[in-house]
């Protein structure tokens, strides 16, 4: 009994430890704050009867993270009507660098950002979740996703091609106000 209490606080502290990076996944993968939370809860629900075996791979959140990618495709197969929703500020992953100067300007550049990444198909969209948001090398990113490395190679640059497109390329800073280079004549 005493061994069953000492599992059951092992992934209690797994729970407490990961679970705001769990539900940034699930956000990013739905965008929708409910089903993020309702999708961690299932991925923990099928995770702590197997518990032991989970804890023995030696990677509890990247099978855990598997399970909530698993069951968002399977949401996005079936067509349910996910409700896209924004976050408060303190939810929402940090996409655009802190040092951009003017705060609107982040805040729009985020906002163009979020509805690029929602516009994306989901694989390509889990791929780069996974690759940029979490952290994850190509290898745990193709094992998360149950594909190979080509696709996730692939999913991801496509996938940032389109980020790009839809956000646009950092603009070159803008010129000084001191006139035209020297040695030339303004027009």
């Amino acid at each position: 009994m005493a061994r069953e209490a000492e599992e059951d606080l092992s992934f209690d502290e797994f729970v407490a430890a990961r679970a705001r990076s769990l539900f940034r996944t699930a956000y990013l993968l739905v965008h929708h704050r409910e089903t993020a939370e309702d999708l961690v809860q299932s991925a923990l629900e099928r995770a702590y009867p197997r518990w032991r075996r989970i804890r023995g791979t030696g990677a509890p959140e990247a099978y855990i993270r598997r399970i909530i990618v698993n069951l968002a495709n399977d949401m996005w197969r079936a067509g349910r009507g996910v409700q896209w929703q924004e976050l408060e500020e303190d939810h929402q992953p940090r996409l655009v660098p802190q040092a951009a100067a003017d705060p609107a300007e982040r805040v729009a550049t985020r906002d163009a950002l979020m509805r690029a990444l929602r516009s994306l198909p989901f694989g390509m969209r889990a791929a780069l979740v996974l690759r940029h948001w979490e952290g994850l090398s190509e290898r745990e990113t193709a094992e998360a996703l149950g594909v190979s490395l080509g696709t996730v190679k692939s999913q991801t640059n496509r996938g940032l091609e389109r980020l790009r497109a839809a956000v646009g390329p950092p603009g070159p800073p803008e010129p000084a106000l001191a006139g035209p280079p020297s040695g030339r004549r303004a027009l």
